[in-house]
């Protein structure tokens, strides 16, 4: 692609950025040269870590075998299996339901919350959250609010009174819908 050339003081800029980065690999690619002379001498940490030989410099940068260590717990869960074979099959049908289509980020965190407020005060026991689909591939801008809900869910002043988030069934909205399954009050 062909670019506009730099003025002076772009270049001089562009040098002084160029100065201070450190190539991701030390060795040039095969058929480059160094021969630009707008090029910094190497530092010596840069002409050292060229001296290391390839083998200690990958066991150096290797990532530490994990498959030794425990796995991370699976997360609470408090619903038992018949929750669950009734949700599968869309037996249960939802106390509440809020529609989060149409909303900005901010103005869906709040309504989510006014929602969650509002189901735990009747004492709801399932709260269905219409967020639409996921993002198709290369779609960009779409299924924020989808992405962002379990964040908010796990950050909310309710997430104790959550037992569970499951997918909805596809008589509630399938793909682009959820059940929030709220604990009784005790």
């Amino acid at each position: 692609m062909a670019g506009r050339r730099l003025d002076a003081e772009e270049h001089a800029l562009w040098r002084k950025v160029t100065a201070t980065v450190r190539p991701l690999h030390m060795e040039p690619a095969a058929g480059a040269d160094r021969t630009d002379s707008s090029l910094p001498p190497p530092s010596p940490a840069q002409a050292k870590a060229r001296a290391v030989p390839e083998t200690a410099r990958q066991r150096a940068l290797a990532v530490p075998d994990r498959s030794a260590a425990k796995p991370a717990p699976p997360p609470v869960d408090t619903l038992d299996g018949g929750w669950d074979r009734r949700l599968r099959r869309g037996i249960v049908g939802p106390d509440r339901t809020i529609d989060l289509h149409g909303h900005t980020l901010a103005s869906a965190h709040a309504a989510l919350e006014a929602a969650l407020a509002s189901a735990i005060a009747a004492d709801a026991r399932l709260l269905l959250v219409v967020t639409g689909r996921a993002p198709r591939a290369g779609a960009p801008g779409r299924g924020l609010i989808r992405a962002a809900i379990g964040d908010w869910l796990g950050a909310s002043g309710w997430a104790s009174r959550i037992a569970a988030v499951r997918n909805a069934h596809p008589r509630h909205g399938g793909a682009g819908a959820l059940y929030v399954i709220l604990r009784r009050r005790r």
